[in-house]
């Protein structure tokens, strides 16, 4: 055999492998294609084409989140597309580069797709967990602001939820802390689900807790020492905005177990997201669920939607993303309603991040 020959029967014997080996990598993806992280790339073809007389984002719920009216909107082609996709989700995101709203239509696997809800804290609610009187905060940190919040959440978040859970891989809320025992008795975590029984007595047992505790704290102080050429220095020191800490909240306050909001349905296979575990535990159970995409709700947008464990800045970097914009609600000190501080977050959000709201969230056939 000459050395051209040898040569020849090696590029054959190695064509053979290849082909052998890229069947056999056929045969061992799941069905639908390759899961989140693997390896894999296609061109997505950027045309933007104007949109003619559009009509304002986030206008479904005025009351909660201002409308957005930027006439300067463009479509562009589908982004997420998934085989055997069955979840249309339409978003839009802001270039500044692009001078306008690019809208993207979408078409996503409810079964590797999670909603999450994050910190929907229930206070003020009836289930006993109080805003400490005369002067203590929390959540959105006054009893008014918490209705507001807790209508919101009755209004908007849980018909959404009620609607694609059916469908979606996870529904998930995000909770302070870490898992007590009272809460591990009425919430399914990452590592058990209760039983109806376990849910039962740990209702009963949150709510003798939160009964048993005294929301009392001090009043505002009637005076402060300052400095006589610099006051505002240690005025604000003294008497800052937002003291969250035990002298109007009381001590032992952030220590009680913190239920989701009465006006949000939990099912029994919701899961419970604990901040305290880190976002390495929360990547891992949705990555095992199968879990590629996440439509992300919840309080505060400016906050904790964007940077405790289940925000969108630990989330994106492994997820696909997709804020709902109408079902979120930002703080909105010195406003009597969130209409504005919303619709802000919301936009600057939008500027690295998919902006979806509660109507272009729909399951298809």
């Amino acid at each position: 055999m000459t050395r051209l020959d040898q040569l020849r029967q090696m590029l054959a014997t190695t064509k053979r492998v290849r082909a052998t080996a890229s069947m056999l990598s056929l045969l061992l993806l799941p069905a639908g294609g390759a899961q989140a992280g693997e390896e894999g790339t296609r061109v997505y073809e950027n045309r933007l084409t104007r949109i003619a007389n559009p009509r304002p984002l986030l206008a479904d719920y005025p009351q909660f989140v201002e409308p957005i009216r930027e006439t300067e909107r463009f479509e562009a082609p589908v982004l997420v597309d998934d085989p055997q996709a069955d979840l249309e989700v339409r978003a839009w995101r802001f270039s500044y580069n692009a001078r306008g709203i690019i809208e993207v239509p979408n078409r996503l696997r409810a079964d590797r797709t999670a909603v999450i809800v994050v910190h929907p804290w229930g206070i003020d609610d009836g289930q006993g967990w109080n805003t400490p009187e005369p002067a203590g905060v929390a959540f959105q940190c006054t009893p008014a602001k918490n209705r507001m919040v807790l209508e919101h959440g009755g209004q908007v978040i849980d018909p959404l939820l009620k609607r694609l859970r059916p469908k979606v891989a996870v529904v998930a809320f995000s909770l302070p802390g870490n898992e007590d025992p009272i809460r591990k008795k009425i919430y399914r975590s990452f590592r058990a689900e209760p039983t109806k029984a376990d849910r039962e007595r740990g209702q009963a047992e949150l709510a003798a807790k939160l009964k048993s505790f005294s929301y009392k704290g001090h009043v505002l102080p009637a005076s402060v020492a300052v400095s006589a050429e610099t006051p505002t220095i240690g005025y604000f020191k003294q008497f800052p905005g937002l003291d969250a800490g035990p002298s109007y909240d009381a001590p032992g306050f952030w220590q009680l177990p913190i239920p989701v909001m009465k006006t949000i349905d939990v099912a029994p296979k919701d899961v419970a997201i604990y901040d305290a575990e880190g976002y390495p535990a929360l990547r891992d159970f949705l990555k095992k669920q199968g879990v590629r995409h996440v439509l992300l709700t919840g309080y505060n947008t400016d906050m904790c939607v964007c940077s405790t464990t289940a925000g969108y800045k630990n989330l994106a970097p492994d997820f696909d993303v997709f804020l709902v914009g109408d079902a979120t609600i930002a703080t909105f000190p010195a406003h009597p309603t969130p209409r504005f501080s919303t619709t802000t977050a919301v936009s600057f959000a939008a500027l690295n991040l998919f902006i979806t709201q509660a109507s272009w969230i729909r399951p298809t056939p």
